[in-house]
């Protein structure tokens, strides 16, 4: 039975209100998303991995339980197929979350961004050819190291390509920041981006709808070739295929490894995901660290200098593009201060002796950029954004002493509880609070009593429903996922594991030796370890020739290179089927996976390594 509910009175009337604010739309996005549409795939519908059909509502009446300025976007993220976006410059959107874009070269096609998956990468490509000519791929660029921009490598690269030498280019550092950034908290990062999203939620009206930044993430194959050549200095040129790039590095940006460039003989300069149709994530909700606005600001003042007096076409790797010198500068010069505002603000708000809550409350745009659609946020929030920049200068403490050693959750929702005179209390305060459409308020408190007894189905059933009212009144596409996947999980929450149901190991599998044993630190179970005796073996990885000492001391897990105890010789894999469960060390021995005095030592080692619990509690206990 479906649970959810429709739009309340008081969310229909936000909605009213938001509406009456938005900045007048004159279609200009809608031409510009549409302009030099070439063709596409009824539903750009990709067996096992994408399909459009689901979104078909999108082509209806906006509903009262999706924002007004989320529905616009959506109708934009919906559009897709193979557009020309300049001379010699082609984009297949919709296929994805990102753009997938083909520069014409003197014998091929050169690939920037090969999507999140291989089949919608594929199917791209085919597109590709069917309208500009069965032509080779003849190299690869990767913008920045997010996997929705390398992921679908495979379906535009053979094994015989890679073998001969393609070449694939990234910045400098992308390969680290690719296959780590999300691997130390890798099991954290992943579930909670199960709520950001909107994984497990139906697509519709009460569910998902876009995600801002895109439409959604495919869910095809997701593959890693390192690239061939770094980028490492802005102004680094680089011809391929008889195609000049000129290169803009730009670190700690939208990613830890990022790159500008552009294409003289097009006058055709990419932003990577820089500078894209929203305000973007200086925090991002799945959790990451925080992303250095100034630096950001920075970069694209530097691209404004750079390149936009010779832009005939500005395109990213996320949304539409924009024509004209004139429009490019205008664009990059309003995203410049977009950012920068939110950085000086947050920290002049700060310097005043306000807390990132009420910074987040009080922050907003100036009218010059108010008025804009690409300043809205889509994605990031100027709400989470202010914490962040405040999280980065400051941290998460907000100098409040009576902050500084809370209560964890549960013992501070038993105690609330207490206070509002027991459970029936509480929850005739939140119901008459839902009946004033205080959901904010309503969520706060009704979480203390989640926290305090997770199975009192009342309460979670009302803070479902505060939660969803949240959900349909975000113009985050994020904070929308985010809400109503808690609606979702506390009304119908997932049976509990006896054992650990764990994520996919394909970062795991992706990390060259030293970060895989970097990986198994955070997977040491220090109270286990501090109980048992301290170990010492030589790991030999017989697929790559390396040998690390690594020893458990003091309850922490180091490795160096070079030789420490008795010898196990295995290679990455078996380590991390071994770690992950996927076979035992009784079993690896037999087959031969596993040889060597040390394979005791490891045998003492795998019970005192964690395997995490991909599905843990998010909106409970």
């Amino acid at each position: 039975m479906d649970q959810r509910k429709d739009a309340t009175a008081a969310t229909i009337a936000a909605h009213a209100a938001l509406a009456a604010s938005l900045p007048a739309d004159d279609g200009s996005d809608f031409d510009k998303a549409k302009r030099g549409f070439i063709g596409t795939i009824p539903n750009a519908e990709i067996p096992g991995a994408w399909s459009m059909a689901p979104y078909a509502f999108l082509e209806g009446e906006r509903p009262d339980t999706v924002n007004p300025s989320l529905w616009r976007q959506a109708k934009l993220n919906a559009l897709h197929g193979l557009f020309e976006v300049g001379r010699g410059v082609y984009q297949v959107r919709g296929f994805d979350i990102s753009n997938i874009t083909f520069i014409e070269g003197e014998r091929g096609y050169l690939v920037i961004d090969p999507l999140t998956s291989a089949q919608p990468a594929a199917a791209a490509l085919k597109l590709m050819r069917e309208h500009r000519g069965d032509k080779p791929v003849t190299g690869v660029v990767y913008t920045h190291s997010h996997v929705d921009h390398y992921g679908g490598v495979r379906g535009v690269l053979s094994d015989d390509d890679i073998a001969g030498g393609m070449q694939i280019v990234a910045p400098e550092g992308f390969l680290r920041a690719a296959v780590s950034e999300n691997v130390m908290a890798g099991n954290a990062m992943g579930r909670r981006a199960t709520y950001m999203y909107g994984a497990t939620l139906p697509k519709d009206p009460k569910g998902h709808v876009d995600s801002g930044l895109g439409k959604a993430v495919s869910m095809g194959q997701v593959s890693l070739v390192p690239p061939t050549v770094s980028i490492s200095r802005t102004g680094e040129r680089l011809t391929i295929d008889g195609v000049e790039i000129v290169f803009q590095v730009t670190p700690d940006t939208e990613a830890p490894a990022e790159m500008n460039f552009f294409f003289p003989a097009f006058g055709a300069l990419c932003m990577a995901e820089n500078c894209t149709c929203h305000l973007h994530n200086i925090y991002t909700p799945r959790g990451a660290q925080v992303r250095d606005a100034r630096a950001w600001s920075h970069y694209i003042n530097e691209a404004v200098e750079m390149f936009a007096g010779d832009t005939e076409v500005l395109f990213a790797s996320h949304h539409w593009p924009r024509w004209g010198a004139g429009e490019a500068a205008r664009f990059l010069k309003q995203q410049r201060d977009l950012y920068k505002y939110i950085h000086d603000q947050v920290l002049r708000m700060a310097n005043h002796g306000l807390t990132p809550s009420e910074i987040a409350a009080d922050l907003a745009l100036p009218p010059s950029l108010a008025a804009e659609w690409h300043t809205r946020g889509y994605y990031g929030t100027l709400n989470h954004n202010a914490k962040a920049v405040y999280q980065r200068y400051l941290g998460w403490f907000d100098g409040n002493p009576a902050n500084l050693h809370k209560l964890p959750p549960t013992d501070v929702g038993a105690r609330y509880v207490d206070l509002a005179g027991g459970a029936k209390a509480l929850l005739a305060k939140a119901k008459a609070a839902f009946g004033r459409g205080e959901y904010r308020w309503v969520a706060e408190l009704v979480n203390h009593l989640v926290f305090a007894d997770p199975a009192n189905a009342e309460a979670r059933a009302l803070q479902a429903d505060a939660l969803e009212q949240m959900g349909y009144q975000a113009e985050s596409g994020p904070w929308r996922a985010f809400y109503l996947t808690g609606a979702q999980e506390l009304r119908t929450p997932r049976p509990k594991s006896e054992t650990p149901r764990q994520g996919a190991a394909g970062q795991l599998r992706s990390l060259p030796a030293d970060d895989l044993l970097d990986s198994l630190s955070v997977r040491l179970n220090g109270a286990k370890a501090g109980a048992a005796a301290d170990l010492a073996l030589t790991m030999v990885f017989t697929d790559t020739g390396e040998r690390f000492a690594v020893s458990v001391e003091n309850a922490v897990l180091h490795h160096v290179a070079g030789d420490g105890g008795p010898a196990v010789s295995l290679t990455r894999p078996v380590l991390i089927a071994l770690v992950i469960g996927e076979t035992t060390l009784d079993k690896a021995l037999a087959e031969g996976g596993v040889s060597g005095d040390g394979a005791a030592v490891l045998g003492q080692l795998l019970p005192l390594l964690d395997r995490f619990d991909f599905w843990f509690e998010i909106v409970a206990p």
